[in-house]
């Protein structure tokens, strides 16, 4: 564990660190950089994001990667219909001596793969609730408290809707970010192609560990943020919300619910860690528009009129920057 003499060496320190992980992740993850530095940015702000790309695009092999370069411990869950909670969190059993005994389950790991999580019935997806927000599950009236750092990485399909139960608002929004996963471009696409058909594999070093991430998870939060930028994360998501004092008129007219104030916390954090990975020492308002699509872009709800006009919300988002 390293030890800084003040928050500017340790700013410095994360700065060079970020660099380094998308350098050892880039090794295997091809042409995806900002969704590797959005997953990131979440990880330092001990946030949780929810990856949503057509089958193929490698989130699955990025979320493992990822575990890999941080020295992390991995758990992939694959989300089917008959997923009970209890293979989620798992369960009490009676040993030999008749005495009752927890077994762990999968979510007991740093970095769970929530794979396809809207697959699942609500009651099965309301089991990562209480893990994703307090950090512990709770197995026949014992505590258990989850390793830390502790992150939930979903995935979603957006093509196939048959057969899946959306993911509750309730839920959505204890996800830090959205994040939307892109086709690569051509040049991309033919460097993936060359170095994944070979019997060649990339190994990867070990650039930080779990002390390291929570250290810095407790520095981006001691980073200052000025008032006029707190001002403006805050009134951003104050737009959103239709009918209100602060409203947007395009909110008003295409919008049915806007963003609650969890929005608020993780613009705001998520600038702290966009500036810090960027070596800066506080975020400005341009770090708050860095990460406002991917904060937004799953709690606002839009109404028939924007589905009609063909209005997405990235488009929305877009002209309340």
């Amino acid at each position: 564990m390293k030890e800084f003499k003040n928050d500017v060496e340790a700013i410095d320190a994360l700065s060079a660190d970020f660099k380094r992980l998308k350098a050892e992740i880039g090794k295997v993850i091809i042409g995806q950089d900002e969704v590797v530095q959005n997953v990131l940015m979440s990880i330092f702000a001990d946030g949780h994001s929810l990856l949503v790309g057509v089958p193929g695009l490698a989130k699955t092999l990025l979320i493992k990667t990822i575990s890999d370069a941080l020295h992390l411990s991995f758990k992939r869950i694959q989300f089917t219909p008959d997923l009970m909670p209890s293979d989620i969190t798992g369960s009490e059993i009676l040993d030999d001596n008749r005495n009752f005994k927890f077994l762990k389950g999968p979510v007991f790991a740093n970095i769970i793969l929530a794979d396809e999580i809207n697959r699942t019935p609500p009651k099965t997806q309301a089991a990562l609730l209480e893990a994703m927000q307090e950090k512990n599950v709770t197995i026949g009236g014992h505590l258990h408290k989850l390793d830390l750092p502790f992150f939930v990485l979903a995935t979603q399909n957006p093509i196939e809707q048959e057969g899946t139960y959306p993911l509750p608002e309730a839920q959505l929004d204890r996800f830090m970010f959205n994040i939307i996963l892109d086709y690569p471009s051509f040049e991309a696409e033919l460097n993936i192609v060359k170095s994944t058909t070979t019997d060649t594999k990339a190994t990867l070093s070990k650039i930080i560990g779990g002390e390291e991430i929570i250290a810095y998870q407790h520095l981006i939060r001691r980073i200052p943020i000025t008032d006029n930028v707190l001002n403006y994360a805050v009134s951003l998501v104050a737009k959103t919300r239709p009918n209100t004092e602060k409203a947007d008129a395009k909110a008003t007219q295409y919008l049915s619910w806007g963003a609650g104030p969890r929005a608020s916390q993780y613009l705001v954090l998520g600038a702290k860690c966009h500036a810090a990975i960027n070596g800066k020492y506080a975020p400005d308002i341009e770090d708050v528009k860095a990460v406002a699509l991917p904060v937004l872009r799953h709690r606002i709800v839009r109404n028939y009129k924007a589905e009609a006009d063909g209005i997405g919300v990235d488009d929305l988002i877009k002209g309340l920057l």
